[in-house]
C-alpha cells in the first residue's frame, strides 16, 4: 500500500482501524521502536504478554492493512513496522496542515532511515 495525496480514503481507514486496538497499537509501537532488524513473534508476545493466538491474530490485522511485514528467518517469523507506510499515512492525515507552511510535521518521512 502506497500512501500519497488524493489515495483512496478506504486504504488510510484500513491502516488507522488497524491501530484503533489497544494491543495491535502496542505491537506496531514496539516494532517501530525495534527498528528496521524488527522482532520475532515470539519476543513480541513475551514483551508484551499476549497469548500466541493472540499475537497471531493482530498481526494478521496489522500485515492486512500493511503496516508490519513478516519475513521468514529460520524457523522465526520476524516481524517489522513499514516505515513507508506509516510516514505515508501521517503525511496522508497531515497533508494540509499549517496551511501548507513547512512545519516538524513535513519533516517526518525522512526520520526513518527507509523513506523515499
Amino acid at each position: 500500500m502506497i500512501y500519497c495525496s488524493g489515495m483512496n480514503s478506504n486504504l488510510v481507514v484500513c491502516a488507522l482501524s488497524a491501530l484503533a486496538h489497544e494491543s495491535r497499537l502496542a505491537i506496531f509501537r514496539l516494532l517501530v521502536v525495534a527498528g528496521p532488524q524488527g522482532m520475532a513473534a515470539g519476543e513480541i508476545a513475551q514483551q508484551l504478554g499476549l497469548s500466541p493466538s493472540s499475537l497471531s491474530f493482530h498481526l494478521k490485522d496489522l500485515s492486512h492493512a500493511d503496516l508490519v511485514t513478516p519475513r521468514q528467518e529460520g524457523r522465526f517469523v520476524i516481524y517489522t513496522a513499514n516505515f513507508r507506510a506509516m510516514t505515508g499515512l501521517i503525511g496522508f492525515l497531515t497533508e494540509n496542515c499549517c496551511a501548507g507552511a513547512t512545519c516538524s510535521a513535513s519533516d517526518l518521512p525522512n526520520c526513518c532511515g527507509d523513506a523515499p
